[in-house]
């Protein structure tokens, strides 16, 4: 972003652009560093820039004195990078989606570039080299709140064309934010999994000293080995960097905005365990790897409604979100409960052929629709018992399921019915997460 046109004078005056090494005179200290780009949150008249520590500051410019140029920034040539393949390893195939897990860092310039060819990736993490035979390419570089389901259609396509051309393993850099929503659509989309389809993240971005996209990055490409026929989520353990978790794709939910060990599994226990120093432990009840070939079926039906109940919630409110749509799914209190003035608005829905699924937004636990009577009102007016699952699972179920079919009782028996683990039978006392 350029500087805007008093910080722009400044830097005009000493001949000095992004990247070259300036010193800036201010309130009777000298500073040393490279010119950061402008930021659309930095104030207007701010000059930033990179110190010798590693760290940013900002200026601004009415406290300074005097711009020096220092040394005109020269742009480092690009190495190519051989990447070691021994042929012994397993085949992991890398499918970027356009987050910054991957990404290195030019610290000349502060600028965080996607590493989007498998030199890159392997020049960024080369631990990866000496576990895997690393093939990379990008499938799409979306930002994970901008994704859609046709992205998710897409990438279960590519994933499975992955397998069944020589790939053990699929390994995914993906946006935190939505992280669980596809790792849900590929649960479903994908059957008869020859390998492990492994979705990493980051929650800090690779120009952080606690950045942990390398440490994920590695305990994903750990599991290309094992025998692991599902979709997980791998993501830090614990704040350090001690272990990562693996997390069934159906059970996966980020439960932090910021913390590097933000993902949790809901009602159900972590699949298994990577550790720092290459130890893996995987549950019993993980699924395995199929004979193949993997089978990717896209179909979705997306005009499917997520309603957050809130006390307040106004009839017409309701209405107007299911109006369009072809299903919904309810997250609503407790053990799944409304408004009582919401549920003849529910009941008008399902008799009109659509398929209404309630869950509970406490996320943990079962929706237990035959306790209270406002429950067993719900179930009167046709809203599906969406057991333990989470909304945002339910969500992309309904869309499955109603790509199958729009017969109502066979919506249900769909929704009812453990497809890829997102329903536990019994949820243990030891599987709340803390």
């Amino acid at each position: 972003m350029e500087y805007p046109p008093a910080v722009r004078k400044l830097l005009d005056a000493a001949k000095a652009d992004l990247g070259d090494t300036v010193a800036v005179t201010a309130r009777g200290d000298r500073l040393e560093g490279v010119v950061m780009p402008h930021h659309a949150f930095s104030g207007p008249d701010i000059l930033t820039l990179k110190l010798g520590s590693g760290y940013n500051v900002g200026i601004d410019v009415k406290d300074i004195a005097k711009v020096e140029l220092v040394a005109k920034h020269v742009p480092a040539a690009k190495k190519a990078v051989q990447v070691p393949r021994s042929g012994k390893l397993p085949v992991l195939s890398v499918l970027g989606t356009g987050g910054t897990i991957a990404s290195f860092v030019d610290y000349r310039t502060g600028a965080v570039h996607p590493a989007v060819t498998a030199e890159e990736l392997v020049s960024s993490v080369p631990e990866l080299s000496e576990l895997a035979d690393v093939r990379a390419r990008v499938v799409y570089s979306v930002y994970s709140e901008n994704l859609k389901p046709a992205n998710w259609q897409h990438l279960g396509q590519e994933t499975a064309k992955e397998l069944n051309g020589g790939a053990e393993a699929v390994l995914i850099p993906h946006g935190t934010d939505t992280l669980h929503f596809t790792t849900a659509a590929l649960s479903f989309l994908l059957r008869d999994l020859t390998g492990p389809v492994i979705v990493v993240g980051a929650q800090r971005s690779s120009d952080r000293p606690s950045s942990d996209a390398a440490m994920n990055l590695i305990c994903g490409a750990r599991l290309a080995s094992a025998d692991l026929g599902e979709v997980v989520g791998v993501m830090h353990g614990e704040t350090g960097d001690t272990f990562c978790l693996v997390h069934r794709g159906t059970k996966v939910r980020k439960m932090h905005s910021s913390r590097r060990d933000a993902f949790r599994s809901l009602n159900a226990s972590p699949l298994g365990k990577v550790h720092f120093d290459g130890r893996m432990e995987l549950s019993p009840g993980v699924r395995r790897r199929a004979k193949g070939p993997t089978v990717a079926d896209p179909r979705l039906d997306t005009e499917v409604a997520l309603i957050w109940f809130h006390p307040g919630m106004k009839a017409e409110a309701v209405a107007g979100l299911l109006g369009p749509a072809h299903g919904a799914v309810i997250a609503g209190t407790g053990l799944g409960h409304v408004a009582h003035d919401l549920i003849p608005v529910l009941a008008h829905a399902s008799k009109a052929g659509k398929s209404v699924v309630m869950t509970t937004q406490t996320l943990q636990g079962r929706v237990g629709m035959r306790v209270y009577d406002t429950g067993r009102d719900l179930l009167r007016a046709g809203v599906i018992d969406g057991q333990d699952m989470l909304p945002e699972v339910a969500y992309v179920k309904l869309m499955w399921a109603l790509g199958r079919t729009k017969d109502p009782v066979e919506v249900a028996h769909l929704i009812g019915t453990d497809v890829a683990g997102e329903i536990n039978p019994r949820i243990g006392l030891d599987e709340f997460a803390e």
